[in-house]
């Protein structure tokens, strides 16, 4: 499972690096395997974010801005669907994960109640 953080490193606007820098920091800090993607480096990369974010997803007017989230090739949501979901506790269904990784990091003794 391949998280993709489709991002704008040249962006002037302080609220989209902001926005970037919150999934970046966020992603880390929970050991969550991600690949950044710059979309100012890449015509094609930036395509391909434009072409696979649902019609129902895209802004009224121009196109939709950076950060946006892939799970693989299926979209999770731009910054304000992931700031929802990491208020409502619920970032790892929003990023198509399973829960579980506390117990993938605990041996599988500490799962056992002893006799």
């Amino acid at each position: 499972m391949v998280i993709r953080v489709f991002v704008a490193s040249s962006s002037g606007s302080v609220a989209i690096k902001k926005r970037q820098q919150d999934i970046v920091r966020f992603l880390e800090a929970n050991k969550i395997d991600f690949e950044e993607v710059d979309i100012t480096m890449s015509e094609e990369q930036r395509r391909w974010m434009y072409k696979n974010i649902p019609q129902d997803k895209l802004p009224a007017q121009g196109n939709p801005l950076p950060p946006q989230i892939f799970s693989n090739d299926e979209y999770c949501g731009d910054y304000d669907s992931f700031f929802e979901s990491k208020e409502s506790n619920t970032v790892f269904t929003f990023l198509r994960l399973k829960s579980n990784l506390a117990s993938q990091r605990c041996p599988e003794s500490f799962h056992e109640i002893p006799n």
